[in-house]
């Protein structure tokens, strides 16, 4: 067995992997991913999810989901799943917590639903 085996390529460890051109594109971030920023810094301020576990987090989501999320995301999703394993959110008051962001803007709710 070759010691290429032995280690399991993770989602960010696209090293060497036939691709197109990146296309490095700056832009401003939206409202919503500079309050992702945010909440990661307050997460980490108050050593409730580090950066470290952010980051083993978006590993875990695997290649598929990785690929289906933008950057903050999957950020987002990796928070919400260390949220749960530490015990501190619960799915259900997750998603009641987004029912109510929703029916404050309809439709924003809508287009992401529709």
């Amino acid at each position: 067995m070759g010691s290429e085996t032995l280690v399991k390529k993770i989602p960010n460890d696209i090293g060497g992997d036939p691709a197109g051109k990146i296309e490095r594109v700056e832009h401003e971030l939206l409202p919503w991913e500079k309050r992702c920023h945010a909440l990661a810094d307050v997460l980490d301020y108050h050593k409730i999810i580090n950066t470290e576990e952010k980051r083993r987090g978006v590993e875990s989501l695997g290649s598929e989901v990785v690929g289906k999320l933008t950057y903050y995301e999957r950020w987002i999703v990796a928070f919400a799943n260390i949220a749960f394993q530490k015990g501190i959110l619960v799915p259900s008051e997750l998603a009641e917590k987004i029912r109510e962001v929703e029916a404050r803007y309809p439709a924003a709710a809508d287009a992401h639903h529709g």
